[in-house]
């Protein structure tokens, strides 16, 4: 099964890598599901108003439960065993490959330097609208966006460090490892043997990766953020910086909400988008350039197997 895989047609594995990873996620879903009735005590007649309501901190605590087994499920765990059958040694699929503490430094400046274009992209993502006649599809899409948000700030009512800390392994750590293992280390490798083009490949794989977070209205500055990710794990050839680009830009925006929770504005959550901190923006891009040459020099000639 191995050796027919490993040689599959590239629309073959994207099949085969979704079918993994809807198998393992409903089965560890299910699996961890079943553990947590006993431990939050779940009553499964009031699930619907447990899943719904934010404000009771046992229902939050199952559902940041529910968040790390889905992280697990749905992207860590099917990541290594897609990699291993298509290859038998999954760490050497993932490229979990050494990469120099320079690299590693300037993955850090560049993801903090981009943080006021993703927060540019994303205020004029917000403002989108559809003609008339979509306008059934805006409204589903925005009350979608709603509920996200709603669930993301309950996520983030922090009232002590045990909480930041819990966060920041929930929201930085988790994601960062999956979603990259997945979608870099997985899905961008298999689009770029499929058009024969690494940049569609990590086009495509950018793309997504921001549709699979179903927020609509953040689906520009995710898009920009995967096709960044992709590139510096193209031309740095380990699966390390996109992790740790990943975990730079979901962690500083934890710490950032864990600081300034309460006397958050719009000014705060808007750094280098909102008026008066427009400079910010200039100064990032300023810095972003430069620094994707010097990474991109850095880079190590790795070929696409």
């Amino acid at each position: 099964m191995r050796n027919s895989l490993s040689t599959a047609h590239p629309f073959s594995k994207i099949i085969f890598s979704l079918f993994i990873i809807l198998v393992t996620f409903l089965l560890t879903f299910i699996i961890g599901f079943l553990i947590a009735i006993p431990i939050f005590q779940i009553n499964i007649s009031n699930l619907t108003n447990v899943l719904s309501n934010y404000n009771d901190p046992d229902n939050l605590s199952f559902l940041k439960y529910l968040q790390t087994i889905q992280a697990i499920g749905l992207f860590i765990v099917p990541a290594f065993i897609i990699a291993y059958i298509f290859n038998s040694n999954s760490v050497k699929y993932l490229k979990f490959n050494s990469v120099s503490i320079r690299l590693l430094t300037l993955t850090i400046i560049i993801l903090l330097a981009s943080i006021p274009l993703i927060n540019s992209l994303n205020v004029i993502n917000e403002g989108m609208q559809f003609p008339d006649w979509l306008k059934g599809i805006e409204s589903w899409m925005k009350e979608k966006e709603m509920s996200a948000q709603a669930l993301t700030e309950a996520f983030l009512r922090m009232d002590s460090v045990s909480d930041l800390l819990f966060n920041i392994v929930m929201i930085g750590v988790l994601p960062a490892i999956g979603e990259e293992l997945i979608f870099r280390g997985v899905f961008q490798r298999i689009f770029a043997e499929w058009t024969k083009n690494i940049h569609w490949g990590i086009i495509i794989a950018a793309t997504l990766f921001s549709a699979m977070h179903m927020q609509f209205y953040g689906f520009l500055p995710r898009l920009i953020l995967g096709v960044l990710l992709g590139y510096l794990f193209y031309w740095s050839g380990s699966i390390w910086v996109p992790i740790l680009g990943h975990f730079v830009n979901n962690a500083t925006a934890v710490i950032v909400y864990y600081l300034y929770a309460d006397e958050m504005s719009k000014e705060v959550e808007n750094f280098g988008a909102a008026e008066g901190s427009f400079i910010y923006l200039i100064i990032g891009l300023a810095l972003i350039i430069p620094l994707l040459y010097l990474f991109y020099k850095e880079r190590k000639k790795v070929a696409i197997d």
